[in-house]
């Protein structure tokens, strides 16, 4: 406010809602357009003036300084008119209230840029466009410093996102999953909460730029539109499986595998990142019942010979995106044993694909030679150059072989308690640098783990059956 002009209020709804929002940690998430990013440059500012003086500091991030610029804009068109006598800083990148409060504007890449921030304390933190990072590691880093000793003095940790980018699996996994919209998260840590905005609430630019929502229509890309026009997550973001995936068709219940069916598994490993174990049935072509009709009668289904199934998996993590949980080789190998005892599959499953990786020798010692003594036994997976462009192409195939009707070609299928192979894979974003490639900063360990099985050898069982 600057005496009976009104610079800057919130619209009703979403804007209102988030910047009286009481919980510590909230997310403001939805389409295009609601104004988020004034939303969160104003939360801060609210509190400006209120008598907290340079106690009250607040660091708004993004990925990169470049990217910035927009932040930077947005505030300045705001702040300089309603607090006379502020100052921003361009060459630290900082807003100075002339009653001693400061707004850094800064970049976070890595999580090692924490450091650059150990020991600071800012009551308020606040990042943009939360997709944008890989995984969780700098956003859950600089809790640390979301603190202040000045009594009585809010603390806020603040975010805003759109569906779609490199980051959607672990946003929706930590925001948007647990709880509906609007509705508090309380797992053990401080609550949080989303809040949902949309771009009718955004009178000013429905005035501004009446053709707007017209230009989110004639989006090209459906996974794009879905994410920025209705604010959906559950789609396929970022492209490597774009067209190719649909949650309805290739998720599957749980049924019985037919006792002549291959059984196999393949691996990702992973000590500080996460390991990925996956169980694949191979179908023979013999018709299996999948579940009842809506009569209560056997739904029966034959799938050409070859077609894969992920029937179990289990995903080493710390319960963090792309966070291992640091298990030992023979740990994980007792696991394996133990997990295909409780299926009822112990002695059934044979030896598949695993990261070559486990096979290089140090010191005279491999961890394939750990799983082995374990009883656990891999074959190297097909790590040749361009077995990674193949491999996704490959998982695209089978997918695409999935949606037809009838299936002529062998198709991959997930059961439906695969829910690292749903949260991670689907999502996968395409490299910005080589769209054949997966960006190798998103949580792609489920999917390496796929993408050597499908690239796995054709295989004959002892019936003669061929496998895939």
């Amino acid at each position: 406010m600057a005496g009976p002009e009104i610079i800057w209020q919130p619209h009703p709804g979403s804007q209102q809602q988030f910047m009286s929002c009481p919980i510590y940690e909230a997310l403001y998430e939805g389409t295009r357009g609601p104004g988020k990013t004034d939303a969160l440059l104003m939360d801060f500012a609210q509190h400006c003036g209120s008598g907290f003086g340079p106690h009250w500091r607040g660091v708004l991030f993004r990925e990169t300084y470049p990217q910035l610029a927009d932040v930077v804009a947005k505030s300045k068109r705001v702040f300089f008119r309603a607090f006379p006598g502020i100052k921003f800083n361009a060459g630290d990148f900082v807003w100075n209230w002339p009653t001693g409060e400061q707004l850094y504007f800064r970049h976070m890449r890595v999580a090692d840029d924490y450091w650059n921030y150990h020991g600071h304390e800012y009551p308020w933190i606040g990042w943009e466009e939360l997709t944008n990072w890989p995984d969780i590691q700098c956003y859950d880093s600089m809790k640390a410093c979301s603190r202040a000793s000045y009594p009585g003095m809010p603390r806020k940790y603040r975010s805003t996102a759109n569906p779609y980018g490199v980051g959607h699996a672990w946003v929706k996994q930590y925001f948007i999953d647990p709880a509906p919209r609007g509705v508090v998260i309380r797992d053990g840590g401080m609550p949080r909460v989303r809040i949902t905005g949309f771009y009718f609430e955004n009178k000013t630019l429905m005035v501004s730029d009446p053709d707007y929502v017209i230009k989110l229509q004639s989006i090209a890309d459906e996974n794009k539109r879905k994410a920025w026009l209705g604010a959906d997550w559950n789609i396929v973001s970022g492209g490597m499986f774009d067209g190719t995936w649909r949650e309805e068709v290739h998720v599957l219940k749980p049924f019985a595998i037919p006792p002549q069916w291959r059984i196999d598994r393949s691996f990702d490993w992973g000590s500080s990142a996460p390991f990925s174990v996956g169980w694949w049935a191979v179908s023979d072509g013999t018709e299996v019942v999948i579940g009842v009709d809506d009569e209560g009668q056997p739904l029966k289904r034959a799938f050409p010979r070859g077609t894969l199934f992920r029937i179990a998996e289990w995903y080493g993590w710390s319960g963090k995106a792309n966070e291992g949980c640091r298990m030992l080789a023979s740990e994980i190998a007792r696991g394996i044993k133990a997990k295909e005892v409780e299926m009822g599959l112990a002695g059934r499953v044979q030896a598949g694909p695993a990261d070559s990786a486990i096979f290089d020798t140090q010191n005279g010692v491999c961890i394939a030679d750990d799983f082995a003594r374990g009883g656990i036994r891999w074959e190297r997976a097909d790590k040749s150059p361009g077995s990674r462009r193949n491999g996704w192409e490959r998982v695209r195939e089978y997918l695409a072989a999935g949606l037809e009707h009838p299936m002529e070609k062998p198709g991959l299928f997930v059961f439906d308690t695969c829910r690292h192979f749903i949260r991670t894979v689907p999502s996968l974003p395409r490299d910005k640098k080589d769209p054949d490639d997966v960006d190798t900063a998103a949580e792609d360990h489920v999917g390496d783990e796929v993408r050597y099985r499908v690239l796995m050898p054709a295989r004959v069982t002892s019936v003669q059956t061929l496998v895939m």
